[in-house]
C-alpha cells in the first residue's frame, strides 16, 4: 500500500494526547493501522508527551479523588467506550482489502455485510455509533464509479480515510490508505475515479455546509 496523504501534525498530537472525539479518533486509528509512517509519528508524539509529563510537578489531590473517579467511570456508557490511543492496535498493519482492526469492532471483518442507506442514486452511507461533541457524524460512505459527493465545506475538521477505490477533488487524488485531513477553509467535491465503488470512513466535528440546494435538502434526512 502506497500511502501518499497523511495526518496533519496537529491531528496526530491531539490523538496521542487523547483529546479528540471518539468519532475522529476512530478514523485516525484506522489510518494508523494502514500507514507505517503515521504509526511511527504517533509513537514519537507519545514519547515527547511522556517526557513532558515527567517534568511536571505533582499536584495535591483531595482525599476522595479515587472514589470520585470510580463513580464517574460507573456513569460512562458501555458501548465501545472511548478509543484511547494506547488501545487501538496501531502496530497491526492491514492490507488494502482488509477492514482496519479498530473498525472491526463496529462492522466485523468485511465490508460486504454492511447495510447501506441511499443519499442519492450511487451514493450510500452507513452510520457508526461514534459521536462528536458539536453534532458531527462518523459513518461509512460508498460512492459508485463516476459519481461525486455533493459539494461542501466544513464547520470544523473533517477526516476521510479511503478503504477501497479512489477519488479526486480540489486537494488531490486519494487511494486506499490515504486520509484527507481537512479544516473549515476547504470546499471540495470528491469525484470517484476508480473502476470500483469508493468506500470511505469519515468523521466530522460538526454538520457539513452544503453549497447546493440538493445538499441542503438531503442534509436533514441523512444527518450529514
Amino acid at each position: 500500500m502506497n500511502v501518499k496523504h497523511h495526518l496533519d501534525e496537529a491531528t496526530l498530537v491531539s490523538y496521542a494526547a487523547g483529546s479528540m472525539s471518539q468519532a475522529m479518533a476512530l478514523v485516525v486509528a484506522c489510518h494508523i493501522a494502514m500507514c507505517p509512517k503515521c504509526r511511527e509519528r504517533v509513537k514519537d508524539s507519545e514519547a515527547i508527551g511522556g517526557m513532558l509529563l515527567e517534568g511536571l510537578q505533582p499536584a495535591a489531590i483531595k482525599g476522595d479523588a479515587l472514589d470520585s473517579v470510580l463513580a464517574a467511570l460507573d456513569d460512562e456508557p458501555s458501548v465501545n467506550a472511548a478509543i484511547a490511543p494506547t488501545e487501538i492496535h496501531r502496530d497491526r498493519a492491514v492490507s488494502a482489502r482488509s477492514v482496519p482492526a479498530p473498525l472491526q469492532d463496529y462492522i466485523g471483518g468485511s465490508l460486504d455485510t454492511v447495510e447501506w442507506r441511499t443519499i442519492v442514486p450511487g451514493v450510500y452511507y452507513h452510520d457508526l455509533p461514534c459521536k462528536s461533541e458539536r453534532g458531527g457524524v462518523s459513518r461509512l460512505l460508498r460512492i459508485a464509479p463516476g459519481k461525486a459527493m455533493l459539494p461542501h465545506s466544513h464547520d470544523g475538521n473533517e477526516l476521510t480515510l479511503i478503504l477501497q477505490g479512489s477519488f479526486s477533488d480540489e486537494v488531490g487524488r486519494f487511494t486506499a490508505g490515504d486520509i484527507a485531513d481537512l479544516d473549515g477553509d476547504i470546499e471540495h467535491q470528491p469525484l470517484v475515479d476508480s473502476e470500483v465503488d469508493c468506500i470511505c470512513l469519515i468523521a466530522t466535528e460538526a454538520p457539513l455546509k452544503f453549497s447546493t440546494l440538493l445538499g441542503k435538502i438531503v442534509q436533514p434526512i441523512t444527518g450529514f
